[in-house]
């Protein structure tokens, strides 16, 4: 009997929780954001009350509010708050156990007994308005770009997602441009703090490394106001990364892709570790601790320590052979949240791992300009790791997030060249082994509190950010062969060890940077002309300290040895063996100058006042000054005053955006703002690198300047729907001291540096258009499939004084800027938004590369025309999701030229000279992803 008694109570408790459990997955929740619909400022304390019930929530310091445990069915909201029209919005349904969004808008009330009246809008409605608020309420000219849109869409990282803003055009998959000026003239900023490059050589940022399920809002600001950070010209790119998930979920996705020119095909490399699949060399490539310093080099080593110095460094010069493998994706995500129901305080957390890796080959590159006539095969193996750490915290109406991200990339490359150096009148036959590691670690903690009653509040933030470049032994080696001696005995390949210049030499090199941020940021809600305006203030500081180092090191043949001809003839893989090195046909040398390596720090103060007034029901403008100190200290590891950078700068940034409603669809916008571009530390520093690719030097200008930009909008915006847009915008833009790059060649040798151009006027054209086709015939089909096109028109004209400089064309374009820019796109849902399509075009007008020198011209790149298709089907409850992606369908030719004819057309057959061209192949990738 007890037996049965105790298997009762048991069969009772599993009952009870069983009910338990199905009755929570029956609950769901409501959740959203509340705004002022004239300034699109979130509102504080807003009281969210289920009607005919006492439950009920307040929204926090961002607006927003979550309304827990709700059951099934459909309800009726109340949204009340001091100086705003009450709304009723009805209809909103709850199915558990998904989060039903709703997002709203409040009308300031007009007078006292406005504040009585009760504004009735059903669910439908009230989304519709709100994305139009979203829309509409933008201070600036922008574009933007939410997560219910990027829930929608097949998008895997962030480049994807800006593919779909007007005006942006993104490279490599990676680097954005805007506006059609270079990557160098946009800032780009993560949670509020701003991003650092993750190039060596350029001023850029990689924007696939931030994975598209985590991002909140993407916007693209075309232009300044004075609480924006003012080194941008194209566009300010701001992510707001998602910190409090509506749900717990967990959710994996499993991708593979294939490469016309790579996947499957012979693919060769320098030696392959197992940690190289993981993004870390194992260590072998470094330098060791103990090698001998330049100066005791150059001071002179006993043979022992030379010959114990050249065999301590890595002496695996073989050629690997394999099969390019797919490119594989794997991306994990864990999103997790506590309610504290008695004080309503939340607690979130979000992690997030993406590993990706890559075997491209770049096959048959053709480089055939002025004494070159070489075809390379490049082989490059990629491994990309990334992680995303974000936790936040609500209590009352104050949040505290703290936000991480990590990102390493792992290129290591092959190439061989091959074919006739017309000045030396010698066959080549080049080999570069070259492994580059990056990495980025960013944290920022940020804190939001309101202040008293009145909708103020107090933003503060701490950001720590580190940038890694490590570069563990590039080596290259060029064999040459006299064709004049064909047939003859001394008809071979000859490795050139006679010398060691950066052409042949090995270069170890690591770059370190540390960012330190913080701000602090003040709105206040204030009564001016009868109308409630913002006045916002503060305070941001930025510092940023680098070091840079560099050695060139070779193995000089030694003339004096009886081994030197014969180990000249070696093949790669036995030229510099053992028993070379140990038989005295080499010695050690150290080719590096005390300018190829580097300290740098700089530092940022900034502080701003703005106002944004609404003058009357239709006019609004949002207007200020930032003011920003900015001194920058450069100095090689042994300083000159020809190498030395210590520059201060004080600069006043005024900015006005008015903006006028002609109609509750249509906007009119006009804006002034004064912005900035600082040369980055790179460009600043006298190191000299030889590029084998570019067949060049890189090397900074220790000479250059910021440049200042004056800039004017003006837009027509109208909304014919939520969700579209038909808009015409024009700009201006003119630069002093424009930072752009040029072939310095007053000796025989090319330099790529940069100056400072005097003057340079920039004249744009934007049309933007996303309609659905429901305007041609009422129909569902057409009502899902909306077409959208941006198209930009661009010029720009650069007068230069050549005192010094050398320069051929002083009246040219602007380097970067492209003269027109055409995206489009078509997309269309099907199975009640289950299955997506989209199809997209993208071309870029020809736009100069490389301003000319007089030996060697301006480098322009071809346009090419883009067509990328992507299909994402949802399955299983929708829970989850199959994507295919095709990208650069037709594999157009990626061409960079010398425009001899000057007919602004790449033809070879007409004299241009190629200094790039090749097919990158087209991409096919098919995924899975799931969220439990």
């Amino acid at each position: 009997m007890e037996l049965l008694n105790s298997f009762r109570r048991a069969a009772l408790t599993v009952l009870a929780l069983t009910l338990s459990i199905l009755s929570y997955a029956q609950t769901g929740k409501i959740s959203g954001t509340i705004t002022d619909k004239k300034t699109g400022e979130t509102l504080i304390g807003v009281t969210v009350k289920i009607k005919g019930t006492t439950k009920g929530v307040s929204t926090d310091v961002d607006g927003k509010y979550i309304l827990q445990a709700m059951a099934n069915g459909k309800y009726t909201l109340e949204f009340s708050y001091v100086g705003y029209q009450t709304k009723e919005v009805s209809d909103v349904e709850v199915k558990g156990p998904s989060v039903t969004s709703l997002n709203i808008v409040l009308n300031e009330a007009g007078g006292q007994n406005l504040q009585e009246v009760v504004v009735k809008a059903n669910f439908k409605q009230e989304s519709v308005n709100s994305l139009y608020a979203q829309q509409k309420n933008s201070a600036l000219i922008s574009d933007g770009i939410s997560s219910d849109q990027i829930k929608k869409s097949p998008d895997r990282n962030t480049s994807d997602i800006l593919k779909r803003v007007s005006g942006a055009t993104v490279q490599d998959n990676k680097f954005v441009v805007v506006r059609g000026l270079s990557d160098r003239y946009n800032n780009a900023t993560l949670d509020g703090a701003s991003l650092p490059s993750t190039e060596p050589n350029r001023k850029a940022f990689s924007f696939d490394i931030v994975p598209s399920n985590l991002v909140d809002n993407l916007i693209v600001s075309k232009t300044a106001t004075p609480d924006l950070p003012a080194d941008f010209t194209g566009g300010a790119i701001q992510i707001l990364t998602k910190d409090i998930p509506d749900n717990n979920f967990i959710s994996f996705g499993i991708g593979a892709g294939y490469n016309t020119a790579s996947t499957f095909k012979d693919f060769k490399s320098g030696v392959r570790n197992a940690s190289d699949y993981f993004g870390f060399d194992n260590g072998d490539k470094a330098l060791p601790a103990n090698f001998p310093s330049r100066n005791k080099i150059l001071a002179g080593l006993t043979p022992a320590h030379d010959i114990a110095a050249m065999n301590s460094l890595s002496s695996n010069w073989r050629t690997y052979n394999n099969t390019a493998l797919p490119t594989q994706n794997y991306q994990f995500t864990l999103g997790r949240v506590k309610d504290f129901t008695e004080s309503n305080n939340r607690f979130g957390a979000l992690f997030s791992v993406t590993y990706r890796n890559s075997q491209t080959i770049y096959n048959d590159v053709i480089r055939d300009y002025v004494n070159y006539d070489y075809h390379d095969n490049a082989y490059k193996f990629s491994t990309n790791l990334g992680a995303i750490a974000n936790f936040a915290y609500t209590f009352g109406k104050s949040k505290i997030t703290l936000k991480n991200i990590y990102n390493r990339t792992y290129d290591d490359q092959y190439l061989d060249r091959q074919g006739y150096n017309k000045d030396r009148g010698r066959d080549i036959k080049f080999y570069a082994f070259d492994l580059m590691q990056k990495s980025l670690f960013k944290s920022t903690l940020e804190g939001t509190h309101p202040l008293g009653e009145n909708n103020s509040k107090i933003n503060w933030s701490l950001s720590y950010a580190n940038i890694l470049n490590d570069q563990p032994d590039q080596k290259k080696i060029s064999y040459q062969r006299d064709p004049s001696l064909a047939g003859k005995e001394g008809y071979v390949y000859v490795a050139q060890t006679d010398n060691i210049n950066k052409e042949n030499s090995r270069l170890f090199s690591k770059l370190n940077e540390d960012n330190f941020s913080g701000g602090l940021n003040y709105t206040l809600p204030v009564k001016m002309f009868s109308q409630t305006s913002t006045f916002k203030a503060g305070l941001s500081s930025i510092y940023r300290k680098r070091s840079f180092d560099a050695r060139f090191i070779g193995l000089q043949a030694n003339q004096s040895s009886s081994l030197k001809d014969e180990v000249q003839r070696r093949s790669l893989s036995t030229l510099y063996g053992k028993d070379a090195i140990n038989g005295g046909a080499y010695y050690l040398n150290d080719i590096s100058l005390d300018a190829d390596s580097y300290n740098a720090h700089s530092m940022t103060n900034a502080g701003y006042l703005m106002l944004d007034n609404k003058l009357g029901e239709k006019s609004r403008l949002v207007w200020g000054l930032r003011v920003e100190q900015f001194n920058v200290v450069l100095d090689a590891k042994v300083p000159t005053p020809q190498t030395s950078v210590n520059d201060d700068y004080v600069d006043f940034l005024p900015s006005a955006n008015y903006t006028y409603s002609l109609t509750p669809k249509i906007n009119l916008r006009a804006s002034y703002y004064r912005t900035l571009a600082r040369p980055e530390f790179r460009e600043l520093a006298s190191a000299s690198v030889y590029d084998y690719e570019l067949l060049a030097l890189q090397q900074g200008n220790p000479g250059l300047k910021e440049a200042k930009i004056d800039n004017a909008d003006i837009r027509f915006e109208f909304y014919p729907q939520a969700g579209q847009i038909i808009s015409v915008s024009a700009f201006y833009k003119k630069f002093h001291n424009a930072i752009e790059s040029f072939n310095s060649d007053g000796g025989s040798s090319r330099i790529i540096t940069y100056i400072n151009s005097d003057q340079v006027n920039v004249y744009g054209l934007e049309l933007e258009f996303r309609k659905s086709l429901d305007f041609i015939a009422k129909n569902d089909f057409l009502k899902n499939t909306t077409f959208y096109t941006n198209l930009s028109l661009i010029k720009s004209k650069v007068e230069t004084n050549n005192t010094g400089l050398n320069l051929k064309d002083v009246k040219r374009p602007m380097v970067g800027q492209a003269p027109y820019i055409i995206n489009a796109g078509l997309q269309h849902s099907f199975l009640d938004n289950k299955l997506n399509f989209n199809v997209l075009y993208n071309r870029v007008g020809r736009r100069l590369n490389v301003a000319g020198g007089v030996l060697f011209p301006a480098i322009w790149e071809a346009p090419r025309d883009v067509i990328d298709l992507q299909l994402a089907l949802k399955v299983i409850k929708n829970r989850g999701e199959i994507k295919f992606n095709a990208g650069d369908i037709l594999n157009n030719r990626i061409t960079q030229y010398y425009d001899n004819d000057l007919d602004k057309k790449y033809d070879r057959s007409k004299g241009d000279e190629t200094i790039s061209s090749y097919k990158p192949g087209s991409n096919y990738s098919l995924s899975f992803s799931y969220t439990f």
